[in-house]
């Protein structure tokens, strides 16, 4: 939860739109990172796209006639353009244009990977004024770019062109680049939803912020695989603060779903265990909830066995000689 101006208190991971720019999330394995990879490649072959080129959902949308000069030259470099320097080169020669070019370029040079350049051309779009034409040019033509974004480590979501895009990358960017101040910055002031909650969490949590952290994920339940992977950095929070009854509640929400992404169980499965460490156990049974044994003690033991066996071998071998 966060609060507002007016001291109301509102959830950072509920959307109460009715249209997000947000499609399905997805856990990112290796092996299903490679297979994505391979779609990625093949459904721009057979669609006729160069897979290196901004995706759309569905097809590239058409250039309406009496367009603009500008706006003609701005639809081939957004659909057409596999680096960043073609839109760059549209937006010097069209001052007006810069601010989105910039803003394109930077999605662009996101998706290859190139997170310093991205960020650079992010931040410097988003500071950059666009004139009504290029506004335009945006509400009609830039709603089916979807951008694939990393909102906390594996967990990426598909998200049509909007603010929450441009910021969900930016944020990306910094933290690959360790600039984790700054990422959580960049997230802040966006809508409420899922996908930016775990941004925001994610960052909070690197910088050592545990009890943001609770405090932004109280009431959260496991209703789809980003809940789950929001509800797994909220139990890693609250076994950081030493709540260990709290982590493991949040550890059970996220085990209850039983559709929950096999990896994220695996993790929760992990965490439960190193939580049953934390806390002096040495299974996860009832039993195991009394204290081990002081170290003292199980050293003593391990002498009193060994003389033992050093006994029964000392006797056995006597009675070997004595044959």
């Amino acid at each position: 939860m966060s609060q507002d101006p007016n001291g109301r208190v509102h959830t950072i991971f509920h959307d109460t739109r009715d249209l997000t720019p947000f499609r399905e999330g997805y856990v990112r394995t290796p092996v299903r990172g490679l297979a994505d990879g391979m779609n990625d490649v093949l459904s721009g072959v057979l669609g006729g796209r160069d897979h290196a080129r901004l995706s759309v959902v569905g097809n590239v949308p058409r250039l309406k006639m009496l367009s603009s000069k500008p706006a003609k030259g701005m639809h081939d470099a957004v659909f057409t353009s596999t680096e960043p320097d073609s839109l760059l080169a549209f937006g010097r020669v069209n001052p007006g244009w810069a601010g989105l070019c910039y803003v394109m370029a930077g999605l662009l040079a996101y998706k290859h990977g190139g997170f310093l350049r991205a960020s650079e051309l992010l931040q410097r779009g988003l500071t950059t004024r666009i004139d009504d034409d290029a506004s335009q040019f945006s509400a009609i033509y830039l709603g089916q770019v979807v951008t694939r974004v990393e909102v906390a480590e594996r967990i990426e979501v598909p998200v049509l062109f909007s603010e929450e895009s441009v910021f969900l990358a930016l944020a990306h960017c910094l933290r690959e680049m360790g600039m984790t101040e700054s990422a959580l910055e960049a997230v802040v002031g966006l809508p409420p939803s899922l996908p930016s909650a775990l941004a925001r969490c994610t960052a909070a949590h690197s910088l050592d912020r545990h009890r943001d952290v609770v405090v932004w994920t109280e009431g959260l339940l496991n209703t789809d695989d980003l809940s789950a992977a929001l509800l797994l950095i909220r139990a890693r929070s609250q076994r950081a603060r030493g709540d260990f009854d709290s982590a493991q509640v949040a550890l059970k929400e996220i085990l209850r779903r039983r559709k929950t992404n096999l990896a994220l169980k695996n993790d929760a499965l992990t965490d439960r265990a190193l939580l049953a460490l934390d806390q002096g156990r040495r299974t996860l049974t009832p039993r195991s909830k009394r204290p081990a044994p002081p170290a003292e003690l199980e050293t003593l033991e391990v002498i009193r066995k060994d003389a033992e066996m050093r006994r029964l071998w000392e006797n056995d071998f006597r009675q070997l000689g004595g044959e």
